[in-house]
Parts: structure tokens; sequence; C-alpha cells
């Protein structure tokens, strides 16, 4: 398992996330409550294994190269206080960290702690172990368990308590989601995309589907705000037969073309290809010599995904991938490796002919929920399913005859591009 985190999703300031997981801390010692199910069975595999055993107890030893550190600035200094302070995480939501500019009430980007998990394993502090650690079978299957309670939670009524002020446990360091400033913060990411300082000017009601007279603005859990939907009319979708529109609010990562049904064409060293990331479906083969298209999504983004194009659903293959934290550049071979949705469409466009669009869950609860079925007719632009919280990316690809242009919209694709609006307009068929 990488040991880096997801930049897009995971605060770039240590500060805040040392200081997050000393509090989080904190309340685990003060107040531990028994180990769900998963969390406990871990451990006791763990011991039941001497081979794990070793491995757990080797993640939190201090290396030899950062010896000047002392072992009392460690957060997490055994496997056993992982899993106490991984249990605290069970019955939290994502929390939303205030600036440590108080005097002005100023927002740091950085101080969303999105994917907690993935910042809980940042204390592992040998790579190689932790790699040994969670590449076992087992061991991934019982995490994939523990994820799987932890969504539970964060569907549930009381996971609403990180949105309003008032519901917070007294921490003066978080903002409620629907705090007025984090509102404005996550306007000013539609706007981005948008191209339209303007529209900052609109309330939170005017870009997402709430009611703003309700204490939560109507949202049933946690789940339920990060998957909020936009209001119809705030990403039209761009018309056109030969136009091909974005299925995500995210950034462009790279195009490749060409691509051959075996190579090693993502990430020097690592051998996947089309069959691994359609999960060597019969399907791949026709997408040899083809085009693949990739993006990634902001943790803070809207996480639903729509039809690029008018057509039939011809074939949902769900894949249950492995978790990985992972740095932005180890994205493209997170597409072969973690939890996916692998849609065919057929499209109405005969120029376009069988696409495929994949949705790849990355970091914490990484799922992915499709809403169509196979054989339904689409229009584009209509939902195809969606993200629930963590990290993700997707991709679009094209067989070989179909002969695109692309528009990326001012932004240049890469690690640093910003998001395109969902909906727009992404490729044209020539």
């Amino acid at each position: 398992m990488h040991t880096q985190s997801i930049t897009n999703g995971l605060s770039n300031n240590k500060h805040q996330i040392h200081t997050w997981l000393q509090h989080l801390k904190q309340v685990a010692h003060k107040h531990p409550t028994p180990l769900i199910a998963p969390i406990k069975a871990l451990s006791e595999l763990v011991k039941q294994d001497k081979q794990l055993l070793l491995l757990s107890k080797q993640m939190f030893c201090l290396p030899q190269q950062t010896q000047q550190l002392q072992l009392s600035e460690l957060v997490i200094q055994s496997f056993d206080e992982f899993l106490l302070v991984l249990n605290a995480v069970m019955t939290q939501a994502p929390p939303y960290i205030r600036s440590n500019n108080m005097a002005t009430e100023a927002l740091n980007p950085c101080g969303f702690i999105g994917l907690p998990i993935n910042a809980l394993l940042t204390c592992i502090t040998t790579p190689i172990a932790s790699q040994s650690f969670f590449a076992n079978v087992i061991v991934a299957q019982q995490f994939k368990k523990i994820l799987a309670c932890w969504s539970i939670y964060l569907s549930s009524e009381a996971s609403r308590n990180v949105l309003v002020q008032d519901q917070l446990d007294q921490d003066p360091q978080q903002l409620a989601w629907l705090n007025p400033i984090v509102q404005k913060h996550l306007i000013e990411i539609v706007c981005q995309a948008s191209f339209d300082p303007a529209l900052k000017e609109f309330p939170f009601e005017h870009f997402f589907e709430c009611d703003p007279n309700d204490k939560c603005y109507g949202f049933q859990s946690w789940d339920d705000f990060f998957t909020r939907k936009f209001t119809a009319t705030i990403r039209p979708i761009a018309a056109g037969e030969d136009v091909i529109v974005n299925p995500c609010e995210s950034a462009p990562l790279q195009v490749v073309e060409n691509v051959e049904q075996n190579a090693t064409f993502w990430l020097k060293g690592h051998p996947y290809s089309l069959q691994n990331m359609m999960n060597f479906d019969p399907l791949a083969e026709q997408f040899t010599g083809g085009t693949v298209y990739q993006a990634y999504l902001n943790a803070l983004s809207y996480h639903r995904w729509h039809s690029p194009v008018s057509g039939t659903i011809k074939k949902i293959d769900i894949v249950n991938g492995r978790y990985d934290l992972a740095s932005k550049s180890a994205l493209p071979l997170l597409t072969a490796i973690a939890t996916r949705a692998i849609i065919f469409i057929e499209s109405d466009n005969p120029y376009i002919g069988l696409m495929c669009f994949i949705a790849v869950g990355i970091a914490d609860v990484s799922s992915c929920d499709v809403t169509v079925s196979q054989g339904q007719h689409v229009e584009k632009g209509e939902q195809l399913g969606m993200f629930h919280c963590g990290g993700s990316a997707h991709c679009l690809i094209f067989k070989p005859q179909v002969n695109l242009s692309f528009d990326f919209h001012l932004t240049e694709p890469g690690l640093n591009a910003t998001n395109i609006p969902v909906c727009s307009r992404i490729a044209v068929v020539n």
C-alpha cells in the first residue's frame, strides 16, 4: 500500500492533520468504546498470524533515517492505538477544520480532512511493512468490511452533526459544512469551474438542490450532503450529436491515444492495460488502438456521474478493487486496481459507437453506486451513478476509429489542472 495521500482530498497542511489526529486520539483514549465487529476481527486476525503481527509492529517503528524525531512526537505509536483511533473514526463524518487565521475567519482550502482514514494511515512510519501488510488478501477484505461499516454511519441521521454548527462537539477548530463561510468556499469551487465570478453573489440554494428553511437544508445524512445535486440550470448540457460531454465535475489528467490492449502505457514499471482497466472483459478487445481520457475529482466537488452521450447501456460491471493510499501521480495506476464501475454505452451516434465510461473510487469509503441498468436508454447528461465519500477519478474510452478533438476549457491536463464543468463539452467527433 502506498503511504502518500491523495492531495485533492487530504489536507496539504501537515500541522492541521497532526492537530486533528491528536484531538481524535485524545477523544479515543478519553472515551473508549468497544471495537466495532470488523475492527475487532482484524485485531484478532493479526494476533493469530505471526507474519501479520510482525508487520503490524514494524509499521509503527521509528525508521533509522528519522531517529532525530522523538517517539513522543508520533501521533500513533502502535497498531493497537491505530485500531483504537480508527474505531473513533467510525462514528465521525469528515470534518472541515477552521483556518489558522481566526481573526478574519479566512478559509484555508487545505483545512478539509476529506479522507480521515487516509489521514490516519499517514501515521504509518514504515512504508515497506505497510505495503506487505495491506497487500494481504485477508487484510484487504477485512478493511473493506470496515469501510462498509463506516459508510452505514455516514448514511445515518447521526452523521448530520457536522452540518450544523450548534451540533459540533465544542471543537473551536471545526466549522460546520452549512456554516456560511464554508458555503461560500463550496460556491467558489463551482464558480472556478464556470469561469463566471459573478455567480459568487448567489446563495447556496442557487447551486444545489436543498431546503434553506430546514436546519440541515433538507440533507438526511452526511452522505446525502456529499452527493448533493446541482440545480437544474447550473450545469447545462452541451448540445450537438457530435459533442461528448464531461461525465463528472472533474479536472483532466491525460489523454492517451493508440492504446494497445496489453501495453504498459500508464506508469513506467506497472504492467497494466485496457484489459486490467476493463477487468478483462471480452469487449476490451474492441478498444485496442483507441483513445483513453482520464480525469480526477476534487473531494469538495460535485460527485455524481452523467452520461457523456445519448445511447443504450450495453453492459455494467462493478469491480471490488483493493484499497490503496496514493499520490495524484499514481492515479492512472489506481484506474486498474481500485474499486470501479465499468459502463459500456452504445452511442446513438454511429460515428462514436460503443464507448466505455469507468468510475474509479480511490480512497476511504471508495464506493461506486450505479443508478442505471443494462438495456436502459439514456440521454446525454442523464445521471449514471455517484461516488460516495472518498477520492475519485474517471475514464472515457473510445474505439480506434473514433476521431476526437478534446476541449480542455482553458486548463492544461495534468496534476495541476482545474475542474471542467460536468455536462459541458469535453470532446467533438470529427
